[in-house]
């Protein structure tokens, strides 16, 4: 019997955007539900009960939540293709770290940049964060190397709130990294990204309507 599969999903999640690609990655076929985050659907209420939060990957009836855990899930799962964290236990590890960083500290700065009137000076933490992961990149094509992996997975989400973080918080990621707009350049030549990550103007409008409805402008 084929593996029923089902995301629970808003579109401008860099979160849901991740398993996106993952799927993708690995050739699987899904059902992409878009959910109302204003007005919860009762099946995102029953799958994620304890956050309540997209994405929610439903995998033959069983849900699995949380981006991270979810491409780690998908990875081990489906591991015959296309695999997305290394073998060797050191690499993997230090995947895991700078995932978490992604979502630590740059999540932080995300935030400030489009939800809060601290714009410019959470724009100058985004720019020493994105610095700290340039080095990581270092001259690499991807951040594991040769191939595209969890990371660059993890992060290239974020690509597309890059045009609203340069509006918001008065920077210039490419003159401050232009080594991480190269990168996210060849991720968006692969067609998994490309076809999954939001368009960065939409988002754009989406967090100014935002920003008038918080009286943030």
């Amino acid at each position: 019997m084929a593996d029923e599969v089902t995301l629970l999903n808003a579109w401008p999640s860099p979160f849901g955007i991740r398993v996106r690609i993952a799927l993708a990655e690995k050739g699987i076929k899904y059902e992409h539900k878009e959910e109302n985050l204003q007005d919860k659907s009762p099946l995102l209420l029953k799958m994620n009960p304890v956050h309540k939060k997209i994405p929610v990957l439903i995998h033959n009836g069983k849900p699995i939540c949380e981006s991270l855990v979810i491409v780690q899930y998908i990875d081990e799962v489906w591991k015959e293709t296309s695999p997305l964290l290394p073998s060797d236990p050191h690499l993997r590890a230090q995947g895991r770290f700078w995932a978490d960083f992604l979502d630590s500290k740059v999540l932080d700065c995300m935030r400030k940049i489009l939800l809060t009137k601290d714009e410019k000076e959470a724009g100058k933490e985004l720019i020493e964060c994105l610095k700290l992961l340039e080095g990581e990149l270092g001259e690499k094509p991807f951040f594991g190397g040769e191939k595209f992996g969890y990371v660059d997975l993890s992060f290239i989400p974020f690509h597309s709130f890059f045009y609203s973080f340069e509006t918001f918080g008065n920077i210039s990621i490419e003159s401050e990294c232009p080594k991480l707009i190269a990168w996210a350049k060849r991720c968006l030549q692969k067609e998994s990204v490309s076809e999954s990550v939001a368009d960065p103007e939409k988002v754009y409008h989406f967090f100014e309507q935002r920003k008038k409805k918080l009286g943030l402008e």
